[in-house]
């Protein structure tokens, strides 16, 4: 996963282009390190580019504009749709987020 600061994050967030999946954590946060793990066996199962992540800490615009509650999160946008990017605070499992992730995406 690319990791993306809060700059070029709201950038691929407002332009058109690809759909993309963003992994919403904190450094210490042990929920945060399982996610990861299963979003490290998503991504290869994702086309290549779509799954990025960024540290909430370092993220205040962000947090507030789509109202992030807790971490870990997903944040998913579909460039083709006009809507806000949806938010998925529960990661069961891997076949959960792919689910997630394509479903948003397709």
């Amino acid at each position: 996963m690319r990791e993306l600061d809060e700059k070029k994050l709201l950038e691929e967030l407002w332009s058109k282009g690809k759909p993309l999946a963003v992994f919403l954590h904190t450094p210490f946060c042990g929920t945060c390190k399982v996610a990861r793990r299963m979003l490290e066996v998503t991504e290869h199962l994702l086309p290549e580019g779509i799954l990025a992540e960024a540290d909430v800490n370092m993220l205040p615009k962000v947090v507030e504009q789509y109202r992030i509650s807790s971490v870990p999160a997903l944040l998913i946008a579909d460039p083709k749709r006009v809507s806000k990017p949806e938010i998925v605070y529960s990661m069961g499992s891997v076949e959960d987020l792919l689910a997630q992730i394509r479903g948003v995406l397709s």
